[in-house]
């Protein structure tokens, strides 16, 4: 199985890993198959933009036990959403994900899914937040 370039620096130099303290959402994606776990952090912060206040991920960590892809899939996805407004980053999907690496081969492109899961996820538990709070 070869891996491009891209997947092996962020598999190699992941960024943005670890937990953030207090995140505003949290998400979990997992693949019994084979054993893949991600969670993703965010961080939300507020921009104007005219009138209107624009929420943005300010922050976003991961972690992840699982394969290279895996990894790399974690890595890229983080890059991609930080600093996108939360309408940007739902519309991210996995084959914008395996695009971003330069490819995934096709046994791992299941890894770009659970990605975009556990981003949903962190999302979704956000806003849940966010609803209970402003009722």
């Amino acid at each position: 199985m070869l891996y491009s370039k891209k997947v092996m620096q962020h598999f190699l130099r992941p960024k943005n890993i670890g937990k953030i303290k207090n995140a505003d959402g949290i998400g979990k994606a997992g693949n019994p198959v084979c054993g893949d776990v991600m969670y993703l952090y965010i961080k939300i912060g507020k921009k104007k933009k005219g009138k209107k206040i624009i929420e943005y991920i300010k922050d976003i960590k991961f972690e992840t036990l699982g394969c290279a892809a895996a990894i790399a899939v974690s890595s890229m996805l983080t890059e991609m959403v930080k600093g996108k407004t939360l309408d940007e980053a739902k519309k991210i999907d996995d084959r914008a994900i395996v695009k971003a690496l330069g490819g995934l081969p096709k046994e791992k492109f299941h890894c770009s899914v659970l990605g975009k899961k556990a981003l949903e996820e962190a999302i979704k538990d956000y806003e849940k937040k966010k609803e209970k709070l402003t009722g």
